[in-house]
Formats: C-alpha cells, structure tokens, sequence
C-alpha cells in the first residue's frame, strides 16, 4: 500500500499477519452500496475472519462486516454479504494461480479510503503452524527487550 497523504485507514485485520505468511499484496476496489460507503466513512467495518474467493473469473470477498447505516431505511443492505473485488484481469489470473497450489488462501489485510474511494489491500497468504506463531512471538519479544536495553545504556541508567 502506497504511503500517501490522500490515505485514510478504515480498518486493519490484524490478525492477518499473525496467522499468515504474507507473499503477495493487491490494491482493489470494492463494488458497494449507498448504504455501505456510508458505514465505512464512519469506520462501522471488521475485517476480522473475512476472505476471498476467486469465483467464475471474478474475487468476492466474504464475511468482511460492515454494520448497517443508521439512518438507512428499507434500503439498508446486508452486513455480511460477498462483496465483489475490482482487479484487472491479469491480476485475477495470478490470483487463480496462487490460490490452486495447496495451502494459499486470499486475506484482506487493510480497507481504506483512497481519494474517496473505498480499497482493499489484498494479500496472498500461506497459513502459518502454531509453532512458526509461537517464533515470531519469541523474536518480537527479544526485539523490543534488545530495543529497550539498548535504551537505557544510551541513557546511562545501566
């Protein structure tokens, strides 16, 4: 994701990088509703648990939630419903090569806000074992005691 002050950061599936090896990224647009652009300018969206799928040459992207407009009537939409993913073509027939080799799975990683318009950065992604979890854990720890060691010595406390 270009870094850009025309950016605004809906949500973060944070989780994503936990549980997955990130490979790949994708920028998308996102096919929605009236009712749904509205909810997401007011950050009423959870990534959490949410995935694509590459369904008859076109990515759908399920169970992202995004809460129901207030003041949206009868013509309020769907909180879950698959939504459709704007990719070119090529980009959707490297997708459909990563996604048949066993053990890849499409996650969003980040939803914002590009110019007024709603994105979704998307990641090709290969699960992590519980043990590889466990690793990074252990390294993120001895990182930030390194950081925090080599803190204090700049400070003299030592």
């Amino acid at each position: 994701m270009a870094k850009d002050k025309d950016i605004e950061i809906i949500a973060k599936n944070k989780k994503a990088r936990h549980d997955f090896y990130i490979e790949e990224t994708y920028e998308a647009g996102i096919k929605l509703k009236g009712t749904e652009i509205k909810s997401i300018r007011n950050h009423r969206v959870n990534l959490k648990d949410s995935f694509a799928l590459v369904q008859n040459g076109e990515v759908y992207l399920h169970n992202m939630h995004i809460s129901s407009y207030k003041e949206g009537n009868r013509f309020n939409h769907e909180p879950e419903r698959k939504r459709k993913l704007l990719l070119h073509k090529n980009e959707i027939r490297k997708l459909i090569g990563y996604t048949t080799q066993k053990g890849y799975t499409l996650v969003p990683l980040t939803l914002y806000l590009k110019k007024n318009l709603c994105k979704v950065e998307l990641a090709v992604a290969k699960g992590k074992q519980q043990h590889d979890k466990r690793r990074d854990i252990a390294k993120k720890t001895a990182k930030r005691e390194m950081e925090k060691a080599f803190r204090r010595r700049q400070k003299g406390d030592i």
